[in-house]
């Protein structure tokens, strides 16, 4: 499974991309807004430390100017992908987008049937988001599980990007459906680095090592 960073925050990609670990970025109108500046500048710095995909949102709501907007994000960098919300305005710019040749992630999407008709509209993508789910009392992963079972049916293109995601127990449960992408905060991948008994288990070994180097 595929690994994404969904920020807009330059030192936070930066500190984890050399990892090796990191697939793509993520980013939305709001994240953006966050960092201040040229929205686009901000992408395009993105796409040149990543090298992956990176999706970049519109923010037009009628499919003409979704079409427009997303031709234009996508001259921003070859790495672009461009991030349309599920609305019916939404899946006719993706018909059209995708059929010029231009990556399409389908955003919002909280059920099987909208990750369907995106799918079938030509999306490259299609973000289901979990932690929203959970939090109005629905499961979130279920959707996912659905949206895998589905794709598998058919002969889509289109990949599953677990979006929303809340904890590293999402990142989990996301790879053992067999999606294909899980997209994080920061906070959350460096919550996976963190374990008492990693912790417990190096300080035993460099006290030991220490020891051992004394005794000779």
């Amino acid at each position: 499974m595929k690994l994404f960073i969904d920020s807009g925050n330059l030192h936070e990609i930066e500190s984890l991309v050399p990892l090796g670990i990191i697939d793509g970025i993520t980013t939305n109108p709001s994240l953006l807004a966050k960092e201040g500046g040229d929205a686009r500048a901000i992408v395009k710095r993105i796409c040149e430390v990543v090298k992956g995909p990176v999706s970049a949102e519109v923010v037009a709501t009628e499919s003409g100017a979704m079409i427009a907007e997303g031709r234009e994000l996508a001259k921003i960098d070859d790495h672009v992908v461009v991030k349309i919300p599920f609305t019916r305005e939404g899946i006719k710019a993706i018909k059209a987008l995708s059929g010029e040749g231009i990556r399409i992630n389908t955003t919002l999407i909280f059920s099987a049937t909208q990750a369907l008709f995106a799918a079938k509209a030509g999306a490259a993508y299609v973000s289901p988001f979990v932690g929203r789910l959970d939090d109005i009392a629905s499961d979130g992963m279920l959707l996912i599980e659905q949206i895998v079972e589905i794709f598998d049916h058919y002969e889509f293109g289109t990949e599953v990007l677990v979006a929303s995601v809340r904890s590293p127990m999402h990142i989990v449960t996301a790879a053992r459906m067999g999606a294909d992408i899980c997209t994080c905060p920061a906070k959350v991948i460096d919550a996976c680095f963190n374990h008492p008994l990693t912790d417990i288990g190096l300080e035993k070994f460099l006290k030991d090592w220490e020891q051992a180097k004394r005794g000779k």
